[in-house]
């Protein structure tokens, strides 16, 4: 149902920190100019536990806006089932095109809960359901045995693959064959996971980068491997920048340097300063000056 690059796009604010639509339009312009096959909106990378139920579905509709008929999840990462339900069923209400799951961040369920909570959210929205396992960030883990005892109702389309074990790709699909659309939710794990079975990458680093991104992608698909990897190589020191506490910042910060956008983020969470700051900058800036030139397709 669902492959390709899908960004897990960042959420803009204007300086009084309300929601700045307008720089949000231009900005998931960009990933749709370069190819990307759609959106995902208020996930971790776009500060959803820290947007309104309101707020989210008003980004939504800016992505739907934007998007052209490609898909449009919107991510439930909300700490209670009950207001995971709500959410779901207000996206469904406002023509989502799916939904991606997250456990409780809050509450780290256990196996009988996790299969629940996911039951629960799926039924609400009755929209395809993309399954967010990770384990590392939420502490809880969707493991195949769930994946499996889930895949009987036909909701659960996806998995974005955050295990950060690559092994966990190579065990779903000989498991389950290819009952689920996999994903890799792991930007410096992707070109691994694109090798061994998955159909497509939930992005993040590709807010800023996104051409480079679908490049990779795309020469996966093609078999030339040797010309997606010489770029992958190249842009493994930005990737790793995903995989931080600070990967909000770091990635926005990466949209200042690269497509001219702002770093604003909402509080707790305050822009990267200091020494922290120079070093991602320093990472950022090496990166641009030895952008490759990209073959074409």
């Amino acid at each position: 149902m669902w492959a390709g690059v899908i960004p897990a796009v960042t959420t803009k604010f204007t300086a009084d920190d309300r929601l700045d639509h307008a720089e949000m339009e231009r900005c998931f312009a960009l990933q749709m100019e370069a190819g990307c096959d759609g959106l995902i909106v208020a996930g971790s990378l776009g500060e959803g536990p820290m947007l309104s139920h309101d707020e989210k579905i008003e980004v939504l509709k800016t992505a739907q806006k934007v998007a052209a008929g490609k898909p449009v999840l919107l991510t439930v990462n909300e700490a209670g089932t009950r207001e995971a339900a709500a959410i779901a069923k207000r996206a469904a209400k406002e023509g989502a095109s799916g939904l991606m799951v997250v456990p409780s961040p809050i509450y780290h369920t256990n196996a009988e809960e996790t299969v629940a909570a996911l039951r629960a959210v799926a039924e609400a929205g009755d929209l395809p359901v993309m399954i967010y396992s990770n384990r590392l960030a939420y502490r809880v883990d969707v493991t195949v045995d769930q994946m499996e005892e889930l895949a009987s109702d036909r909701r659960f389309v996806a998995v974005k693959e955050s295990s950060d074990d690559i092994r966990r790709s190579t065990e779903i699909i000989n498991r389950l064959g290819n009952r689920y659309d996999l994903f890799t939710g792991v930007d410096n794990l992707a070109f691994e996971a694109l090798s061994v079975g998955a159909i497509g990458w939930v992005a993040g680093l590709v807010v800023a980068f996104p051409r480079e991104t679908v490049a990779i992608y795309q020469l996966m698909q093609q078999g030339r491997r040797e010309e997606a990897l010489a770029i992958y190589r190249w842009f493994r020191p930005l990737l790793d920048l995903d995989v931080s506490t600070y990967l909000v910042q770091n990635i926005k910060l990466a949209e200042v340097l690269a497509i001219g956008s702002n770093d604003r983020v909402r509080m707790p969470r305050k822009p990267l300063s200091g020494e922290r700051r120079n070093a991602v900058e320093k990472i950022i800036k090496d990166a641009l000056e030895i952008r490759p030139k990209l073959p074409s397709f």
